[in-house]
Parts: structure tokens; sequence; C-alpha cells
């Protein structure tokens, strides 16, 4: 009975905030009308998910609709789960960027940070790293093997002087914390504060990196103990060579 009933022409006059959910494959009503519906109503919002399911409560995505219908209601994700997992960071960025963009301009150091960015990311899908975040000239990845993200690193550093320009690295090992694409914890914020001691050129490392790829070949330089700003302690680093 209830197919036969057409409400298409009251529709327009619904003002009321509304949330469609209509499942691709629905066995029941055909997707098309879910989106008719959302369509007619000036202030629908429409959200199409897989499936084949009429009834909301079953299928492989209940919980999104659910997810959905409570951002809908309260204008609030609901609560994420936070992840922790094992993982190497890398952080870069071009040395005296400042003074090159200065002395460039600003077109042209576009251009330049194109190229650069090209470079990192044909790097970083090489050694299977994940880039996590960008800003300006700098970049922040995670790698599941310390040894991946040194030779990573090492390979930007040659690449990039191709465009006349030097990058520095600093690289740590630590459990972070993963909700929503973000990563964070004291192992990103070491990682940073490891880059910032890294020379023109260097690729620098923490102890932990050091001591975890032990026999894979790669060569350390001992530069000195550190006090890392908001770290407590001193942290001895290492300029990491292939």
């Amino acid at each position: 009975m209830n197919s036969r009933i057409d409400i298409a022409d009251i529709l327009p006059s619904v003002n009321v905030p509304s949330l469609v959910i209509h499942r691709r494959d629905d066995i029941a009503v055909d997707v098309e009308a879910g989106r008719r519906l959302a369509e007619l109503m000036p202030n629908a919002k429409y959200i199409e998910l897989s499936g084949v399911d009429h009834i909301p409560w079953v299928g492989e995505n209940s919980n999104q609709i659910l997810d959905e219908m409570s951002i809908f209601l309260t204008g609030d994700w609901p609560p994420m789960e936070t992840e922790r997992i094992l993982t190497t960071v890398l952080f870069t960025d071009i040395v005296e960027s400042t003074k090159r963009v200065v002395g460039m301009g600003d077109q042209r150091w576009r251009n330049l940070l194109e190229r650069h960015h090209d470079i990192v990311r044909e790097e970083l899908k090489r050694f299977r790293g994940q880039e996590i975040d960008t800003a300006g000239d700098g970049f922040f990845a995670i790698f599941d093997g310390p040894a991946r993200a040194i030779h990573c690193a090492c390979a930007i550093r040659e690449a990039v002087m191709s465009l006349g320009i030097s990058i520095r690295a600093g690289l740590h090992t630590g459990e972070c914390e993963v909700s929503a694409g973000k990563v964070s914890g004291i192992a990103v914020h070491i990682g940073s504060r490891v880059m910032g001691h890294a020379g023109p050129g260097e690729v620098l490392v923490s102890s932990t990196v050091k001591d975890l790829v032990a026999g894979s070949g790669l060569r350390f330089i001992d530069r000195d103990v550190f006090t890392l700003k908001g770290v407590p302690g001193e942290r001895r680093l290492y300029i990491a060579e292939q």
C-alpha cells in the first residue's frame, strides 16, 4: 500500500533539515527513489551507501548509518576509537626556505615547491611510507620499518639536490596514537625535535632508531647528546649514512 502513495508534490514544502540515507543496491526500493526524495526537499542531506539491505539496522554498514544519524542530529562525530601503533616517524623540511622565498619570489618558489613535493611523494611511495601531513616545505610521514625510513630520507636528500636545494630530516621510532587519520603522541614530538637539530643535508636519528637497525648495513656518526625541547632528559642523536 505505501508504495502507491505519491508525496512528491508536498516534499518541496518540507523545510526542516532532513537526512536521507539509501543503499545503492537496495532490494526493496530503487536508489533513484531515494535520490529523488532528497532532491525535492530543499534542506535535505543525501548519503548513499553500498549494500543491498533495506532495513537500516541490518547489513555491513549499519553502524555507519547510526554514526551519520548521530552527526546529523548533534553536529558532532561520535567518539572515535584510538589505535596505538609502533611506527617510525620521519620529518623533513627545506634548509633556509625563508631565505629562498625572498630571493626567488613567490611564483618561482611555488614552482620549486611543487617539484620538491613530487620528489618526496615519489620516494615515500617507493619505500612504502605513508604521508600524514605537509605544511609549507615540510613533510611528516610514517613507516612500518626504521631501515626503510632511513633509506627514504637519504633518497629524498639525494633527489632534491637536482633542484639546487638541501633538506634536513629527523627520525624516531615509538608508539603513536592513530585516530581519524591523525597520528600523535610523544614519539611524533621527539621526531620533530630531532629534525630541528639536523644540519643541512643531514638525516638525524634517535638512538632508538639506530639500535633497531643494527645489522642492516647502515652507518651512523655520533652527533652528540641533546636536550629536546619539551622532552624530559637528554638524547643521543646520530647522523645516518647509507
